[in-house]
């Protein structure tokens, strides 16, 4: 369930936050959708527009080792037995302030056995002529250090033509192979000649995706930019700083009676999946130590 939710409003911007997961329920400019929104007072969906804490993407098996010590969080995935998201997406967040643009959420990660670590999140909400700014700040209130991942889960609306016939840029150099039945890393593989490549703006068609990107391009700023484009000349982007190494991008492929492709997931994320036994981009936080990410959804 949603529970409660707030709604923000600057100029040509709206957007709906929910307590639940802090996640963004609606965002729309000019009255148009720029996600895929979901209904109030039920559940929500794939995750949609939810903060993804503390380890985003896959743990297979719920099993993982930080420290030399070996735990064990719940597998809340099946089909696939992995544990998916993090905690944050279940949690319900308190309102910490709020005007009319901007609201403030927190919520607290208890220590429980498979992951003995105390985190208190925020996230800041703020719209403004740039679109749904977001900030996100993690800080170790334990005893001990503890392994630490996030990114957003919103599914990105170009326009009303099918997803087949949007046009996507995506500055990543490299992507990550996964196996094809549980979605777990592989290796690393360039995108030069691969069907991922879409360094330059091109029509996503049938192509399938549900895979990690690094080697990202950030501009001159330290921004990183994924613009979608509809065939009617709608748009929308996302951009987000160096703290996501790592983009998640995913067509939303379902099967039937699912309704399938309705939107692309586009994911800036501080780690790739797993990284909490690969390591790899894994951020460490120590005892009264802080962690910030931020990322943006703009009308193009």
């Amino acid at each position: 369930m949603t529970g409660d939710e707030f709604g923000l409003r600057h100029g040509e911007y709206s957007a709906l936050i929910t307590a639940r997961g802090a996640a963004v329920r609606e965002l729309r400019h000019r009255e148009r959708d720029l996600i895929v929104p979901f209904p109030a007072g039920g559940p929500n969906p794939d995750f949609r527009g939810v903060v993804v804490a503390p380890w985003p993407n896959r743990i297979p098996d719920g099993r993982y080792t930080f420290d030399g010590v070996d735990y064990l969080v719940p597998v809340n995935e099946p089909g696939r037995q992995c544990a998916l998201h993090g905690f944050t997406p279940e949690l319900d967040w308190k309102m910490e302030f709020r005007t009319e643009s901007a609201v403030e959420l927190s919520c607290a990660i208890e220590p429980v056995p498979g992951y003995p670590f105390a985190l208190s999140i925020t996230a800041r909400y703020r719209l403004d002529g740039g679109g749904l700014r977001t900030r996100i700040t993690a800080s170790n209130v334990g005893e001990r250090a503890a392994p630490y991942g996030v990114c957003p889960h919103p599914y990105l609306l170009a326009g009303p033509a099918p997803l087949d016939e949007w046009t996507l840029e995506v500055p990543a150099r490299t992507f990550l192979e996964v196996t094809p039945d549980r979605l777990l890393p592989v290796t690393t593989r360039p995108v030069d000649g691969h069907e991922y490549d879409f360094r330059t703006a091109r029509v996503i068609g049938a192509t399938q995706i549900d895979h990690a990107f690094t080697d990202i391009v950030f501009d001159g700023g330290g921004q990183a930019h994924v613009v979608l484009r509809d065939p009617g000349g709608a748009g929308v982007g996302l951009a987000w700083d160096r703290s996501c190494a790592w983009l998640q991008v995913h067509t939303a492929d379902k099967q039937p009676p699912i309704p399938d492709r309705l939107g692309l997931a586009v994911e800036p994320m501080t780690c790739p999946p797993d990284a909490f036994n690969t390591g790899t981009d894994l951020v460490r936080l120590e005892p009264g130590a802080s962690h910030d990410a931020t990322w943006r959804i703009f009308a193009d």
